[in-house]
C-alpha cells in the first residue's frame, strides 16, 4: 500500500537521527541555508517554487470541493483536510519572502486549474471528490519523497530543517490520501481512469512549476 511504502522511507530518510520530525538545530540561518553558489541556490529555489506552487494548487481544489460539498456530511472532512493545506501554504509563503524566491509564474492558472478540479469531481459526489484527493495526494507525496531523497543524498544535516519541514507536510499529505480511500475513492466508476489522469496533469504541473 502507498501509506506502507511511504512510511518505510520516512523511516529510512530519517536514518541516523531521532524517529521524530521535531529535530532541533543551533544555526544561525532559517529553514534555508546560505546558498554557497548559483548552483545550489538554483536547486533550493526549484524546490521551493514548485512545492508552494503545490500547496497553492491543492488549497485551490479543496476550495473548489467545498463550493460543491461544503454543506453536506463530506464537508466537515473536507475542511478538516483543506486547514491543513492551509497550513502548508502560509509556511511556504513565509519560507519565500525569507529568502527572496518569486513564486511560479503560472499561479494564475493553478488559482483557476485546482478550483476547476476540485468542483468537477465534487459533483460527481463524495466519491469523486475523494478520488481527486487520492490521486493529488498520492503525487504530492511521491513529488516530496523524492525531494527527501535528494537532499539526504546531498547534506542532511546541511538541509535538516528544510528536511523536518517537507517531512511533516508529506506526511499531511499520506494521511489526506488514507482518508480519501477509507471514504470510498476506489468505488467511484472509472477511478482508476480519473486518478491516472489527474495524475498525469499533477507531473505536468510539477514539471513547468519548477521551470517557470
Amino acid at each position: 500500500m502507498q501509506r506502507a511504502a511511504n512510511t518505510a522511507l520516512h523511516g529510512c530518510a530519517q536514518a541516523g537521527g531521532p524517529a521524530h520530525v521535531g529535530l532541533t538545530s543551533s544555526r544561525a540561518y532559517g529553514v534555508i541555508p546560505p546558498p554557497r553558489d548559483p548552483e545550489e541556490k538554483e536547486m533550493l529555489h526549484r524546490i521551493l517554487r514548485v512545492d508552494h506552487a503545490g500547496e497553492y494548487g491543492a488549497n485551490r481544489i479543496y476550495a473548489g470541493q467545498m463550493a460543491v460539498l461544503g454543506r453536506t456530511r463530506t464537508g466537515p472532512l473536507i475542511q478538516e483536510m483543506w486547514d491543513q493545506e492551509k497550513k502548508h501554504l502560509e509556511k511556504f509563503n513565509e519560507i519565500l519572502a525569507e529568502n527572496r524566491v518569486r513564486p511560479t509564474a503560472l499561479l494564475p492558472l493553478w488559482n483557476i486549474a485546482g478550483f476547476v478540479l476540485g468542483a468537477s469531481t465534487a459533483v460527481l459526489g463524495k466519491e469523486g471528490a475523494m478520488a481527486c484527493t487520492v490521486a493529488v495526494e498520492e503525487s504530492i507525496s511521491e513529488h516530496y519523497n523524492s525531494q527527501i531523497r535528494a537532499l539526504m543524498e546531498k547534506d542532511p544535516e546541511r538541509y535538516i530543517e528544510l528536511l523536518n519541514i517537507i517531512k511533516e507536510f508529506r506526511d499531511d499529505e499520506m494521511d489526506h490520501h488514507d482518508t480519501g480511500l477509507e471514504h470510498d475513492a476506489e468505488t467511484l466508476p472509472g477511478y482508476w481512469l480519473l486518478k491516472n489522469a489527474i495524475q498525469l496533469g499533477c507531473k505536468a504541473a510539477i514539471y513547468v512549476s519548477q521551470r517557470i
